[in-house]
């Protein structure tokens, strides 16, 4: 029988805690080994229990999510973060998915939803679900920087077609969805993002997301 997924609560608001410990413990194959009112209980919990995802609210006292995130990303733990938000911190959420948080999802997710994320995220597959992608089209990307960068030298290593999975990837179309339009295999689809994130040197797909908005591959 697999290990169960071990998950940590980082909110300031205990009720949410609660609400979500509730939710995480009624289901078979997770549990809740810590919770952190902010990001330095957390970081404080990290030191001596082993953690898969965290779950991790944006504005807290003491130390934000961003801030925690950013150091659980540098340090050598194998924790993945995914963001909590209410989408009125926008700019927020950004720096945090460039903090190394492994996607992001709606505090008023249905419980389906959020079981989903934490398998998700806890197997590295980053995104949550392809809506997380375009609801990240939709309301983060108008907060990026307005610097298009299309001469970007990274960008100088890709293939056409890679470059073309990226778009792809960027507007927020699942693996199959790309390998319909650009007339591939799937498997080939999957080939070309492992390549993708390989040469871009990005943690997953939502970081191929942000990079082909930043360089303004996409708009």
């Amino acid at each position: 029988m697999p290990e169960p997924i071990r998950v940590l609560l980082v909110d300031d608001q205990s009720l949410v805690r609660s609400g979500f410990r509730m939710l995480i413990e009624a289901e078979d194959g997770m549990e809740v080994v810590g919770e952190a009112s902010n990001g330095a209980e957390a970081l404080e919990v990290l030191r001596h229990t082993p953690v898969d995802v965290a779950l991790m609210d944006i504005r807290m006292p003491v130390m934000d999510g961003v801030e925690a995130t950013r150091r659980i990303a540098a340090s050598p733990l194998d924790t993945k973060v995914m963001i909590l938000t209410t989408f009125d911190l926008d700019e927020y959420v950004y720096a945090g998915l460039k903090a190394g948080a492994s996607g992001f999802l709606l505090k008023d997710a249905r419980p389906a939803e959020l079981l989903s994320a934490i398998r998700n995220v806890a197997a590295g597959e980053a995104v949550v679900a392809p809506s997380a992608t375009r609801r990240l089209l939709e309301h983060v990307v108008p907060t990026l920087p307005n610097n298009p960068r299309e001469s970007d030298e990274r960008l100088s290593v890709l293939t056409e077609r890679e470059r073309e999975v990226l778009v792809e990837i960027a507007k927020g179309a699942t693996n199959s969805e790309i390998a319909a339009n650009l007339f591939m295999a799937e498997g080939t689809v999957k080939t070309h993002i492992g390549r993708l994130l390989s040469k871009l040197e990005c943690r997953d797909r939502v970081g191929l997301v942000l990079f082909a908005h930043e360089v303004g591959l996409v708009s």
